[in-house]
């Protein structure tokens, strides 16, 4: 595999510091081999979930957290497991950090846990100042865009 040094990009490049450490994230991934399984659904325009398979953990074993526009989510299994002789074992039972870059204004806005699936909800919030406004023609009236 080819890894790419962004470093003379970080000498030239002034106020991009977050798209090439995105960059620089994405090129070296975690060994995490896509454990856990995941979804991400876009339900409509500013509404999406990621639904992630986590089998075997409990609601107090993982830790959802949002710093900035990063989604982390951790699964540990702590001390509880006992030595067990597998004759063969498919179901991975071990700690995870999986993390989802996020755009701009957009915002967790619930958890929940069914059936070994764990639901993140996630909604794009544009502030008013972004959105679209129309303006008259020959007036000082501002119309709102819909």
């Amino acid at each position: 595999m080819r890894n790419v040094d962004f470093t003379p990009l970080y000498r030239s490049a002034i106020g991009f510091d977050r798209l090439l450490n995105m960059m620089e994230t994405n090129s070296n991934k975690g060994s995490n081999g896509g454990y856990p399984p995941y979804n991400i659904e876009q339900q409509d325009e500013h509404h999406y979930r990621i639904t992630m398979a986590v089998a075997g953990f409990s609601d107090e074993q993982l830790d959802i957290t949002q710093q900035e526009n990063m989604l982390i989510v951790r699964g540990l299994r702590g001390d509880e497991q006992e030595t067990k002789n597998y004759l063969y074992q498919g179901i991975a039972e071990r700690d995870f950090e999986r993390k989802f870059q996020l755009a701009d204004y957009v915002k967790v806005i619930g958890a929940d846990m069914e059936n070994g699936l764990l639901h993140v909800d996630l909604e794009r919030e544009i502030p008013e100042a972004m959105k679209p406004r129309k303006i008259a023609i020959n007036g000082n009236k501002l119309i709102e865009a819909e």
